[in-house]
């Protein structure tokens, strides 16, 4: 089927059977521009609560989907593949963190949402990029607090909040792979561009960084503020939507490392085709399911991070 049948057959069944489509700002761009909504993690989780349609069809990985369908266990919850999966989200077995938890029972649990459901049963406090500042702000400076399972972005607000919060070791592929000598090449090459860069790279780039920040932020920032050129260091889907609120500016993607000109794509968010939505709408599969009681333990630290984040 051609891309503009695709396009009229996905905005029939939409209509067809009350669904809303929700898209993360790393899927391509012929995605996000179908799509109902386009945001980030929180966005989504935000409006995956508050949304009164009988379908949600999350068009990103396999947590998101969780996120959604634990918020609106009433819902029919679909993604598009399965099998796109997260490298961080994989980075921290739920057992293997049910015990670390238990071995420190004084401590404030806090979890990435980029965690399975059952990573968050064990939760006490989910939270985003987007907002885990914010939330770490509201608790006691001498809090025992746990982070998991990004170090990148726990070691970063360890440093911007004084806390020395206990750590996962765990990392996303993607930006974990920019490369420094890439950024310093390109800050050479473009010496008038600021350097947006995602809080889950590495410190030795987020030391070069103009402004560190969740996906939602560093477009907040290309948008509003005067300057017309960037370096980008967070997964390249985010591009498509800069570029298109901003014609006008210049967008770099930094590099991964081991390659001399390439986006830095997650290879799981780009699973995700315009014809799986189209077939996930019209099978109404694959669907999402989260096992009740880990999806009652779950919610309950979701529902503490959106009240926290107001």
């Amino acid at each position: 089927m051609e891309k503009e049948q695709l396009i009229a057959e996905i905005n029939r069944l939409r209509k067809e059977k009350n669904a809303v489509i929700l898209a993360h700002y790393y899927q391509v761009g012929e995605i996000q521009d179908v799509a109902d909504v386009v945001g980030d993690s929180l966005a989504l989780a935000q409006w995956a609560e508050k949304s009164d349609a009988d379908i949600l069809v999350v068009c990103g990985v396999h947590f998101m989907g969780e996120t959604a369908k634990i918020l609106s266990p009433q819902k029919k919850v679909l993604v598009p593949d399965l099998a796109a999966g997260c490298s961080l989200a994989d980075s921290c077995n739920a057992d293997e963190f049910g015990k670390f938890v238990t071995e420190h029972p004084d401590y404030t649990v806090i979890s990435y949402v980029n965690t399975t459901a059952a990573v968050k049963a064990h939760t006490d406090v989910v939270v985003t990029s987007t907002n885990a500042r914010k939330i770490v702000d509201q608790f006691p400076k001498d809090a025992k607090l746990i982070f998991g399972p990004d170090r990148n972005l726990g070691g970063y607000i360890n440093a911007v909040t004084g806390r020395n919060m206990l750590l996962w070791n765990g990392a996303c592929h993607v930006h974990e792979q920019f490369s420094l000598e890439k950024l310093v090449e390109l800050k050479k090459q473009y010496p008038e561009a600021k350097v947006l860069v995602h809080p889950e790279c590495k410190k030795e780039i987020a030391d070069l960084a103009d402004v560190v920040g969740s996906t939602q932020a560093l477009l907040n920032y290309a948008v509003d503020g005067e300057f017309t050129q960037f370096l980008v260091c967070t997964e390249s889907g985010i591009l498509h939507e800069m570029q298109k609120r901003c014609p006008h500016k210049e967008f770099i993607p930094v590099p991964p490392a081991g390659r001399a000109c390439a986006n830095n794509e997650c290879d799981y968010m780009r699973m995700n085709t315009l014809e799986k939505l189209y077939l996930c709408l019209r099978d109404e599969q694959p669907a999402i399911e989260v096992d009740e009681t880990i999806r009652e333990r779950a919610v309950r630290p979701i529902h503490r991070m959106l009240e926290m984040s107001k």
